[in-house]
Parts: C-alpha cells; structure tokens; sequence
C-alpha cells in the first residue's frame, strides 16, 4: 500500500451503513453532522470520574433495541460487534444487494476495531471479583475480543470469503477499507464489506485517556468539547459508532448496473516509527501516507477539493494535521473534521469519516465544524463552520492517524 507506483484498478464504493452518536442511519447521521450539532452529552456510566462525558449511540437501549434490529444472536455479540452488524446490514441493502442470494465465497469482510469490548472486560472483571468465577459470561470472550466485529458480520451476511480485523488504534476503519481495496485489486474477492466499529466507552477507558491529557475536561458544558481547530481546544471527546461501506470492483459494479456513490481512488499508509503515542516534528509519516495515497489515484494535490480531517481537537494532532495540509496542499481546500458532533469513535472514526466524505462527493455538501467560529489564528486551512458549504468536490482525502504511529490517507473522488 506505501511505496507502491502501480496503478490500481478504481473501486467503486456502493453501499454506505452509518451507526453514530448522531444516529441510527446514515440519513440521520449525515443530515446532524450536516447542521454542526453536538452529540456529546454527561454519561451516567461515568459519573463521579473526571471526565463525565461521551458521544452514545442512541435509540439502541432498552429489551427490544438490539434484539428488535439483529434477533436472536444478539445476547452473544459485545456492544461494538452489534453496532458493526446493524451498519453491515444498512450498507449491503444500499449497496442493492442480498446476501441470500450472492456468491459468498467472493465476498470478504473487513471490519477495524482498536479497543473491542473494553466494557466486558471490566464487567466481567467486576464479577469475578465479588461474586467468583462461576458468575462469568460463557460469552465474555465473544463480547471482548476485536475480530469479533469481522466474525459476527460474515455470520449475519452469510460470507465466506476472507475475514479480517484490522488493528491500527484510531486508523483502524480506514486500514480496513485499505485492506480491502487490496484484497479488490488482487482477486481475493468481488465484494468487499469493510470498514470500523467500536463502542470502548468505559470507566477505565476513559480514565485511562484522560490521564494521558488526551481529553477535553470541559464538563460544563459537553457540548462545547470537541472543536477542532479552534484556538481553545483542549481534548477529545470519547464516541462510540460503526461505518461499514461495499467495495467493489468499478467495472463489476457497472455490469450489474449499480452507480458507484464514489469510487475509492488510492489509498496511502505509513509508520511513524517514532513514538507510541506522539507525532514526530513535521509528520513526515503522515504527509508521506497522503502523497502516496495521491500518488496511487493518479491526482496532483492541487486536484484534491476537500479534506476531512483526522481533527481529533487535541492541542499538538491539530496543530501538526493543519500544518500539514498547508504544506502538502497550498491551495488551500475545504476542510471539515466530523468529530466536533461525533466525537472520536476510535478504531471506528476514520471508516464513519470515509463514509462522510463519499457523501461529501456525491451530494457537493461539505459539513461545518462544530463549535468553530475559526481556525486559530496561526492555521492557514480554510475551515468550513457554521453552516454547510455547497461544493462541487472532484476528489478529497480523508485522513486518520492512530497510536503507535499509524498514518492512513484515502482519496475518494466522484465517480
């Protein structure tokens, strides 16, 4: 995937499934992310921490919310793995097609996940503590594990081509849309269901980030949290959420005659190889993930329209990300960065960000940053807020990055 200057075939992006803090649906997910309305909101299963705060999916809770959506099997799937099978679903049935009826064999899933069922774990933790081993789920493990997310899904959609978990931290939804692409290029399938899921919103979780400095203490006022670029940010906001998008071959596409919403144009990654948690001065690594990734689209940086951004609302990520884009792309495109209404979603950000960004494409809407009346000053990026932008975007980049050095970059163009 880096380094590479062999042209790949275009693959066409067909189906988009979005579960979010800001709905259950890509329609409601997109139209709130459209409007720049917050999601995050005081938690009560963090109450008394620190941080008290998260970006939740709701509309899921209560006795017949998962169960109502995926049936029977949902009383052994994690939280994370749910939210993957409910998007896999809404992709596949955008993407036009039935599982019933397709040639599993060809169909390979792909599903990032950084964290797995961090919740479990401490539950089940708590069990066998105060009430001994024999009040542990048989199921903890199922619930707990990260491939788990690629394993329900190729379960629920009956596909038996390959399945893989990526783990790249905060890349992880991109790294398996990446992966996918690959696996399109070479013939290891015809169909690819790829993209991120994770719901690691948890007492130590949470404490765990917030003892890094990585999180906005702002619990006044949630809302107001996440806002990248702004001069005052001050940290993320914990999410949980799945994307899942269909790939497939562009010429596949059109035989069965399927309009493509985008088509996944390149695809760049690199490793810092520089620090666990930190970007190394100037992110050489992540302007490298962007060049190649245009390098493998075929495109100039002045033919990119539009960027959305890692934009974690971190002091230092924010500060590199815009330099960056400055200096790899001086012509100054659009830029968005959906994580001040979603917050971060972990290993599931940079697939939900995908997904936002093919609907950028297709629909020429470039959605506002929340709570940002202007980048800081010392930011030379033309910041999209307060309300949505109408664009004709070409082609954009989406670009995540993730702890231990993990840069992934994704051109998307119209198709």
């Amino acid at each position: 995937m880096s380094g590479t200057t062999v042209r790949r075939p275009d693959v066409a992006v067909t189906g988009l499934g979005l579960v979010t803090p800001a709905g259950v649906g890509v329609s409601d997910t997109w139209e709130r992310v459209c409007r720049g309305e917050p999601t995050a909101a005081s938690d009560p299963d963090l109450a008394g921490l620190p941080v008290d705060f998260s970006c939740r999916v709701r509309g899921l809770e209560g006795p017949k919310g998962f169960e109502r959506g995926i049936g029977r099997a949902s009383w052994r799937m994690g939280r994370f793995v749910k939210l993957a099978v409910l998007a896999a679903r809404e992709a596949v049935r955008d993407a036009g097609l039935d599982p019933g009826t397709w040639d599993g064999a060809r169909v390979a899933v792909v599903i990032g996940c950084g964290m797995g069922g961090t919740h479990k774990w401490e539950e089940q933790c708590r069990r066998l503590r105060e009430q001994g081993p024999d009040l542990v789920s048989p199921a903890a493990l199922p619930q707990i594990i990260p491939n788990m997310a690629a394993g329900e899904v190729s379960i629920d959609l009956r596909a038996h081509g390959p399945s893989l978990a990526t783990s790249t931290a905060c890349a992880s939804g991109a790294s398996a849309l990446a992966v996918a692409r690959d696996m399109l290029a070479v013939g290891s399938c015809d169909i690819a269901v790829a993209g991120g899921s994770e719901a690691a919103v948890s007492p130590l979780t949470t404490t765990a980030f917030h003892r890094m400095g990585a999180l906005s203490t702002r619990t006044g006022d949630p809302a107001a949290a996440s806002r990248p670029f702004a001069a005052d940010r001050d940290g993320f906001v914990m999410a949980e959420g799945a994307g899942v998008l269909v790939l497939e071959r562009a010429d596949d596409a059109a035989a069965r005659g399927r309009r493509p919403r985008a088509l996944l144009a390149g695809c760049g990654t690199t490793s810092d190889a520089h620090h666990p948690t930190a970007p190394p001065d100037g992110a050489p690594g992540a302007e490298a993930a962007l060049r190649c990734a245009l390098r493998d689209a075929g495109l100039a940086p002045y033919d990119i329209d539009h960027v959305n951004a890692h934009g974690t609302s971190t002091p230092l990520n924010d500060a590199t990300e815009a330099a960056l884009i400055t200096r790899a792309l001086p012509h100054r495109p659009t830029v968005t960065a959906s994580k001040g209404v979603l917050g971060h979603a972990l290993g599931a950000a940079g697939a939900i960000e995908a997904a936002l960004t093919v609907l950028t494409v297709e629909q020429r809407r470039v959605p506002p940053i929340a709570n940002l009346e202007a980048p800081a000053v010392e930011f030379d990026i033309d910041c999209v807020t307060k309300q949505v932008r109408q664009q004709n975007v070409r082609a954009a980049v989406s670009s995540s990055f993730g702890f231990g050095g993990h840069n992934v970059v994704l051109v998307l163009k119209e198709a």
